[in-house]
């Protein structure tokens, strides 16, 4: 007979201690060695959190946080905790640093990265709600995203699945 007692998510972690994603991206293949260099600590699902999403993100110097991109339903903000990065957005760019943080309203259709153009790593805290339905364009790459049911759908801008050859 199997122990099926139920756990408890824990009171309190030491973030730096959480165990990094398993799978550095979701991104289809093409794009999966774009993310090397980026480190994401699920902070929230530690807690069982439901409503929205934390990471504890390191990239590396030359890393990015992500491909270029835009959320049509889900907000996002960052929290920098230590080095320097390039905020890059379609409203312009700013170098951030410690203590400063940066809004992503979904909708706006404004497009943004991260990236670590220091010689040191750049550690932010990322927070992101997880409202389905969201549609995600990448002006710059042949992609878009769509999130249903907690999970991230990838396909070209032509509508087809990158898991199905062309």
């Amino acid at each position: 007979m199997t122990d099926s007692k139920k756990v408890d998510p824990p009171v309190a972690v030491i973030a730096v201690e959480v165990a990094p994603r398993a799978k550095p991206t979701t991104y289809p293949a093409l794009f999966a060695p774009v993310m090397e260099g980026r480190e994401k600590r699920p902070l929230g699902e530690v807690f069982g959190l439901r409503n929205f999403g934390v990471n504890l993100t390191h990239i590396a110097p030359g890393g990015l946080s992500a491909l270029r991109h835009a959320h049509a339903k889900q907000d996002e903000l960052i929290y920098v905790l230590s080095g320097t990065a390039l905020l890059s957005t379609d409203a312009g760019d700013a170098t951030l640093t410690p203590g400063m943080c940066a809004g992503f309203r979904a909708g706006t259709g404004v497009s943004h990265q991260l990236i670590n153009q220091g010689q040191e790593e750049f550690v932010y805290l990322e927070v992101g709600d997880r409202s389905d339905g969201d549609h995600v364009t990448y002006p710059n790459d042949d992609l878009v995203a769509l999130y249903n049911n907690g999970v991230w759908q990838y396909l070209r801008k032509d509508g087809t699945s990158y898991t199905n050859p062309r």
